[in-house]
């Protein structure tokens, strides 16, 4: 049988992605020795490998699609179908940021001030392409790691991707700009997206995976509550539609329903229950498909 390749990031990404996958139906199990993770999928085959080489093989048909990092894309110019941004890092469903950091204490305060100056990066040729427009000509050398300990005795700024920015601080360095903000990919071969079956698959786990992130951020809320106080109980709930109302048994009493972001719930749930509401229950959800 012709199986679907897909490169998943292996690393920083890989717990995370993995968590995704299995909300959105697709459990992978992985033997601590290999790259080649088990899918309860048999249209699938996985391979674990990093987010930076993912671009560059899907371009070249090793893989026919695979999950990796705006930054990545733009730093190999991979030649690849982006089809879908998938919103999380590894700690939460934010974006990163690659950003330009000098010492606390030097005199640049602008990606101008960095003329003539040394930056170390991971990210070489997006770092350059940033400065050229900038008219800024500056040297940019590979950083194999532990870029935030190298200014300023090293080079005078570093290009570092970041979540939080509490490295930079530790290390006391100071973020002069943003480069760019970068989030998951996913991403196709363009020969791949041609063959229906396979683009057919691929646009089945995107709906599933983006379905799993937005389930992410929501909570399912049910409640009970009479006719008198209905309107004031709906008056305070922020849906995707309308809340399901059903009648119950007792009545003039009513079973409402509804899907809401999970950070209003810790303000919300008192003001339901000063409105008049009883029995609420909130629940986590596996998926929302819009």
């Amino acid at each position: 049988m012709d199986k679907l390749k897909l490169g998943l990031p292996a690393g920083s990404l890989q717990k995370t992605t993995i968590e995704i996958f299995k909300k959105a139906g697709f459990n992978l199990y992985i033997n601590e020795r290999s790259y080649f993770p088990y899918i309860d999928d048999e249209e699938i085959e996985v391979i674990l490998i990093r987010a930076q080489e993912i671009p560059r093989y899907v371009e070249g048909k090793v893989l026919d699609a695979g999950i990796s990092g705006k930054d990545w894309i733009a730093e190999t110019a991979a030649d690849v179908l982006e089809v879908a941004e998938l919103t999380y890092s590894r700690q939460g469903l934010k974006p990163i940021k690659l950003v330009l950091a000098v010492p606390n204490d030097a005199a640049i305060y602008s990606v101008r001030d960095l003329q003539g100056k040394k930056i170390a990066t991971e990210l070489v040729n997006v770092t350059k392409n940033f400065l050229r427009r900038h008219n800024v000509q500056a040297a940019v050398e590979f950083s194999w790691g532990a870029t935030e300990v190298k200014p300023p005795i090293l080079v005078d700024a570093i290009a570092e991707l970041t979540e939080t920015g509490r490295s930079l601080k530790a290390n006391n360095l100071r973020i002069i700009e943003t480069i760019l903000h970068s989030t998951p990919r996913f991403i196709v071969n363009k020969a791949s997206w041609e063959v229906e079956w396979k683009r057919s698959k691929i646009e089945q786990i995107i709906t599933l995976l983006k379905g799993a992130l937005l389930a992410e951020k929501k909570v399912g809320l049910k409640l009970n509550v009479s006719m008198e106080n209905l309107p004031k109980v709906l008056s305070l709930l922020p849906a995707l539609r309308k809340p399901t109302i059903s009648s119950l048994h007792e009545e003039p009493w009513v079973a409402v329903e509804t899907v809401i972001d999970e950070k209003l719930v810790r303000d919300l749930v008192y003001k339901l229950k000063e409105a008049g509401a009883e029995g609420i229950i909130e629940y986590s959800l596996n998926k929302i498909i819009p």
